[in-house]
Formats: structure tokens, C-alpha cells, sequence
């Protein structure tokens, strides 16, 4: 029988500004990393406008 081996890609950009991660400076929330606080909030809000948008 065969093994599949599953690859696991580590996160290098903030999904709120896209910078590269620093490790002293991650903010890990929800399975996914920021670089600030800020920009996790701003990813949600980004979320919520399209959900919005979407909705209407």
C-alpha cells in the first residue's frame, strides 16, 4: 500500500497587508497568521464588506 504524505505549506505573507511574516512579529488568530493586530482586524472587516455586498 502506498502513503500519501500530505505537504503542508507554512504561511510567509500577512493576509491582511501582504508583507512577509518576521517570527518575532506574527499574530496568529483563526488557523492563520498577521503581522499586527491591526491588520488581522482589517482582514475581517474586509470579509464583512463582501460578505455584505454579496448578501444584498
Amino acid at each position: 500500500m502506498e502513503t500519501e504524505t500530505k505537504t503542508v505549506e507554512k504561511q510567509t505573507n500577512c493576509l491582511g497587508c501582504n508583507k512577509p511574516l518576521k517570527k518575532l512579529r506574527r499574530y496568529y488568530r483563526n488557523g492563520k497568521y498577521y503581522c499586527t493586530k491591526k491588520c488581522w482586524l482589517k482582514a475581517i472587516s474586509a470579509k464583512k464588506g463582501t460578505e455584505e455586498g454579496a448578501q444584498k
